[in-house]
């Protein structure tokens, strides 16, 4: 048996499209009950369950009878619209069978990453929790464009499990494990325990879900065990129908042990659920500052903007010269602002412009090292 599994009391279980829908059909109705008894089961048990499910595009193909997911985005957010309401109205009459009460939360990138947005994120699915309620969360696709959306559950699921502090993440999926090449192929050989990315090494992952439906494939499955397993998170990855033989602690699938401590959540989010949206180009001083001295980054220290952005967002920290990129955090200023501050200090940015020129370009509380 697993420990790390059955001594989980918080898990988050990450569920894909293809495991609960087909393009001809929408939901289907037996997979989604099969997975809801399991988790069921275990959050009446006394457990803590959240809840990642694809499948609201998926699911709203066949009422708008689209063969196939949609390439563009607005048809995709219709889809999604559509979907979404089928999909969480299917789980929450299946969880009330248990006497469980579900509460939907959709993220973008934005409510993870901007301060403000990642506490409320956190205080919901805390206080859902507390309630007894169980969260069922995706990606916001009726919102959400190119440039802000996470692109996969799983990877977003890693990000949840890290939010939420977790013990454990689940990826299920259409394949019972990971194995060492597709699975349909006699010579792959399946790998039952990953303890470090060299473990990784001999094994060719590939990109699409068999029905079409999903949007990663064992690709973003093994980047999001990473991500969680970076976050000190063990992981297990199998197939939906092996669930709950899983969540007992049975060495089924690929079991993916935790690395290291915890960082501090909300900044590892932002190194991992982030697009920057431009960059800003350091002089050596300011590298030392960031890097070895963890200090805030100051306008004395930057030589030249790259993007446009506004104050809040996201951009990468790089070297002046070769554009390596050292760290990344939430920038102050909007990117028109930045070019007139430019290696000068902060005290006579105060005197001639006001004393709201005063501040850092990055505050250090919002800068995360890459």
């Amino acid at each position: 048996m697993r420990e790390v599994v059955t001594g989980a009391r918080r898990i988050v279980v990450k569920v894909g499209s293809s495991s609960l829908t087909t393009a001809a059909g929408g939901i289907d109705e037996q997979r989604v009950d099969a997975l809801v008894d399991v988790l069921g089961a275990l959050a009446t048990g006394g457990r803590e369950v959240v809840l990642v499910s694809s499948g609201a595009i998926a699911a709203g193909l066949a009422p708008l009878q689209l063969r196939r997911r949609p390439r563009d985005l607005a048809t995709q957010q219709a889809a999604a619209s559509v979907g979404q309401g089928l999909l969480i109205g299917r789980y929450a009459a299946g969880f009330a069978r248990h006497g469980l009460t579900v509460g939907q939360v959709l993220l973008t990138v934005d409510d993870v990453t901007r301060r403000a947005h990642y506490r409320n994120a956190y205080r919901t699915l805390r206080k859902l929790l507390d309630l007894g309620a169980l969260p069922i969360v995706n990606e916001n696709d009726t919102v959400a464009t190119e440039e802000i959306r996470f692109g996969d559950n799983d990877r977003l699921a890693a990000l949840v499990a890290a939010l939420a502090d977790a013990d454990l993440l689940v990826l299920l999926s259409d394949v019972d494990a990971l194995y060492t090449g597709n699975p349909s192929d006699p010579a792959s050989v399946k790998i039952p325990l990953v303890r470090e990315d060299t473990d990784l090494s001999a094994v060719e992952i590939g990109k699409t879900g068999k029905a079409g439906l999903g949007t990663g494939g064992m690709v973003t499955k093994v980047e999001a065990a990473r991500i969680a397993t970076g976050f000190g998170i063990p992981v297990v990855l199998t197939a939906a129908p092996l669930a709950g033989a899983a969540l007992a602690g049975e060495e089924v699938g690929t079991l993916f042990e935790a690395a290291g401590s915890r960082p501090a959540a909300r900044l590892f989010w932002l190194a991992h659920a982030t697009s920057p949206r431009g960059r800003l180009h350091l002089d050596e001083g300011a590298v030392a500052a960031v890097v070895a001295r963890r200090k805030s980054l100051l306008p004395a220290g930057i030589t030249a903007v790259d993007g446009s952005f506004a104050a809040g967002d996201p951009v990468d920290l790089v070297e002046a010269g070769s554009g390596t990129p050292v760290a990344r955090g939430l920038v102050n200023y909007d990117a028109v602002e930045l070019p007139a501050l430019l290696g000068r200090s902060t005290p006579e940015l105060a005197a001639a412009l006001g004393p709201g020129y005063e501040r850092e370009v990055v505050h250090r509380d919002d800068l995360v090292l890459l």
